[in-house]
């Protein structure tokens, strides 16, 4: 239970998906994320101004990071380039060869990220923007087949239109860094959550795209404390980290990937894997996507995949049914209302 601790996740504060008309939510259900950041501890995960120059070596790659005169940027800054992405490759998807310079709706990108839509929204969002535009950048990391060894940054400018009686952006303009743009255009990105713009903390949020990484669509995968604590580039002790990352496993609401410890080994277990069609049983009733939705509706706060294990392992003990769907749902509706939330 959740005891004491905060609910790891913001509501979701547009429940209307008519909010999202810009292009890029066009058929695509997820957010793209840039493979080279996900991996290298590009973003600050400090919610003050962080005036550190952060260096990192890994495998041969070498980057460092400049922070301007406002700090270094921040993991929750990294939204905009996550939305510049994905605008960049529906455009991709369509044919087109897209332009490093993107221009948007403010309000768009706030809704399309969960975030508040009010008057210290968009003061945040011109905020990052200065982050990400001031911040130098030098590495030997391939983006694209090219390896870029001077300095840049994130974006290289912006520009907004601004309403005269509030000071509100109505409008921004981005033109993305030459490293930015490139990786994009190369497809090194991978797909992420909705509800990666849910999470509340900085450290689970550098977590999840951790997992994203490493474990991708497999079943689990495993890393050394140690090994992800500088993967991470938090600056707290290991022993925070280890605690930590026990509160995240009890509290068990990372997206799509649960994640444990044991003998300082962390494992991220994905919560959307299913064993190949093979290695199931004969007479295996398929699940239609649509009934895990119904599922979590019926019983809330559950795991729906630890319930169909469940469920499996009862129905082979009894007569196929006719309505697999309908009755997983119900098994789920029955959990719920015996036990509560788990």
């Amino acid at each position: 239970r959740m005891g004491d601790h905060m609910e790891p996740l913001l509501p979701v504060r547009h429940e209307n998906r008519d909010f999202f008309v810009c292009d890029i939510f066009d058929a695509l259900p997820y957010f793209k994320d840039d493979m080279a950041s996900m991996e290298h501890p590009v973003f600050s995960l400090s919610t003050k101004p962080d005036m550190r120059v952060l260096h990192y070596e890994h495998n041969g790659n070498t980057i460092t990071i400049k922070p301007s005169y406002d700090g270094l940027p921040t993991i929750h800054d990294k939204d905009i380039l996550l939305y510049c992405a994905s605008y960049l490759r529906a455009a991709i998807a369509r044919g087109h060869t897209p332009s490093r310079t993107i221009r948007f709706t403010a309000y768009d990108f706030l809704v399309s990220t969960n975030k508040a839509v009010d008057g210290d929204s968009y003061e945040r969002f011109k905020d990052a923007l200065n982050r990400l535009r001031g911040t130098t950048i030098n590495t030997n990391i391939k983006t694209g087949g090219l390896q870029i060894e001077e300095g840049f940054g994130f974006i290289d400018a912006w520009r907004a239109v601004k309403e005269d009686k509030d000071g509100r952006v109505i409008a921004a303009e981005i033109e993305l860094s030459k490293w930015s743009y490139n990786a994009i255009l190369a497809n090194e990105v991978l797909t992420i959550s909705r509800d990666y713009f849910r999470i509340r903390k900085p450290i689970e949020r550098r977590i999840y795209e951790l997992a994203r990484k490493h474990c991708g669509d497999n079943q689990s995968c495993k890393i050394g404390i140690d090994k992800l604590h500088k993967k991470i580039g938090t600056t707290a002790p290991t022993r925070k980290l280890r605690a930590q990352i026990r509160t995240i496993e009890e509290i068990n609401k990372t997206p799509d990937y649960a994640v444990s410890i044991s003998d300082d080994v962390v494992t991220f277990t994905n919560r959307n894997w299913k064993p190949p069609v093979s290695e199931r049983q004969s007479g295996w009733p398929f699940l239609k996507p649509e009934t895990f939705t119904k599922a979590r509706a019926a019983a809330p706060g559950w795991d729906v995949y630890h319930l169909e294990r469940e469920w499996r392992e009862w129905i082979a003990k009894k007569e196929p049914t006719k309505r697999p769907d309908a009755a997983f749902v119900a098994f789920c509706r029955k959990r719920f209302q015996r036990q509560g939330r788990p």
